[in-house]
C-alpha cells in the first residue's frame, strides 16, 4: 500500500477523486468496465487503483491470472496503482478493506466493481457532487445507478441510506460504516424502523441484514445501507442512470438471469443545480412500485442479486 500513501501526499483539491475498481475472475466484465470508464472525460486526470482479490484455493486461478494480466496493461488514467492480494479475502473484506484504505490517504473516493459499464458522463457527476456536498452532513454518500422505475424522474434527488452500484462518498461518510450487522438489525428493530428499512415492506433488505447477521451471507452493502440509514443520512440519485450492471449474465456465481435492473446509460450530463438536500417521498415511491412490480412475492431474490451476496462469500 506504500504507493497508495505516497501517492496522496501533496494532492491537490481539485484532481479528481480516486476511483477504486474491485476484480476477481472475469476478464470480459473488467475490460468493458476499464473501457468504459476511458471514454470518461475525467479518467487521464483521474488515479486509479484496482484491488485484484486472489484466488480460492484450487479455483479459478486461471481466470484471476488473466484478469491479472489484464489489468497490468491498462492505460488512459492520470496513474494506475495495483494490489493483488495473495490470497482470497472475499468481496466483502477486500471492498471493506480497500475503501477504508483510500480513505485514509485520500478523503474521498468513486467505487466500482468489475461489472459495471459507465456513462461518459458518469466521472464528471461524481467529481462534481462530491464537491458539492463535501461539508454537508446530511449527505452521505453519491450513487451512479437509478432503477428503470418506467416513470419520469428529477434531474437528481435523494433517499435515505446508501447504495452499491457505483458510489462514492467522503471520510466521514465511510466512518459511520458499522461492519456489525448484528447491532444494525436490533437498533432497526428496537427503533421501530423494519417496514421503513424495506422501502414499506417492498424490498426485504431486513431479510438479508438479518441473513448476513446470521453468516448465511457476507455483503457488506446492506451493513453500508444499514449504517447510513440508522444515522439519519442521504444518498444522491441522478435521475438518469449512469452505471449499467452487465453481471447479470451468469458469469457470476449465482448472480441470476434478471434484466429487470437495465437501466440506459445516460449520454448527457447531469445537471446538480437547486438539487433540495431532503428525502423525496415522490421518488422514493417510484422506487416502492418498481420494486412491487418487477418482483411480487420474489423479495429474497431482489438483493441476492443487487449485492451480489453470493460472490460476496466466494
Amino acid at each position: 500500500m506504500a504507493s497508495i500513501l505516497m501517492m496522496a501526499n501533496g494532492m491537490s483539491e481539485h484532481r479528481p477523486a480516486p476511483i477504486c475498481l474491485f476484480v476477481y475472475n472475469r476478464p470480459w466484465h473488467v475490460r468493458k468496465t476499464v473501457e468504459s470508464l476511458q471514454g470518461n472525460r475525467l479518467s487521464k486526470e483521474s488515479d486509479l487503483f484496482i484491488f485484484s482479490d486472489g484466488a480460492k484455493d484450487g479455483e479459478d486461478g486461471d481466470k484471476v491470472s488473466e484478469v491479472r494480466h489484464y489489468i497490468q496493461q491498462i492505460n488512459g488514467f492520470r496513474s494506475v496503482s495495483i494490489v493483488e492480494r495473495q490470497g482470497n479475502l472475499g468481496l466483502a473484506a477486500s471492498v471493506i478493506d480497500g475503501v477504508t484504505s483510500i480513505l485514509d490517504s485520500w478523503g474521498r473516493i468513486i467505487v466500482l466493481e468489475d461489472d459495471m459499464e459507465t456513462s461518459p458522463y458518469f466521472l464528471e457527476y461524481m467529481n462534481d457532487a462530491l464537491v458539492r456536498y463535501a461539508d454537508d452532513e446530511r449527505v452521505v454518500s453519491i450513487h451512479g445507478y437509478v432503477y428503470p422505475v418506467g416513470s419520469e424522474l428529477p434531474e437528481a434527488f435523494f433517499l435515505p441510506g446508501a447504495d452499491c452500484w457505483g458510489w462514492a462518498t467522503w471520510s466521514r461518510g465511510w466512518a459511520l460504516f458499522n461492519p456489525d450487522g448484528k447491532y444494525l438489525l436490533g437498533e432497526i428493530d428496537r427503533r421501530k424502523l423494519v417496514r421503513a428499512f424495506d422501502f414499506n415492506g417492498s424490498f426485504a433488505y431486513s431479510r438479508m441484514l438479518a441473513e448476513q447477521s446470521a453468516g448465511r451471507n457476507d455483503s457488506w452493502a446492506i451493513r453500508w445501507y444499514a449504517s447510513a440509514f440508522l444515522a439519519g443520512k442521504l444518498t444522491l440519485y441522478p435521475g438518469r442512470s449512469l452505471v449499467q450492471n452487465i453481471g447479470n449474465d451468469n458469469s457470476g456465481t449465482h448472480c441470476g438471469e434478471s434484466r429487470k435492473y437495465e437501466s440506459a446509460l445516460s449520454m448527457t450530463p447531469i445537471r446538480l443545480d437547486d438539487i433540495e438536500v431532503a428525502a423525496s417521498p415522490a421518488e422514493r415511491e417510484k422506487f416502492e412500485a418498481y420494486f412491487r412490480r418487477n418482483h411480487p412475492g420474489r423479495l429474497r431474490g431482489i438483493f441476492q442479486n443487487i449485492n451480489k451476496w453470493s460472490r460476496a462469500i466466494r
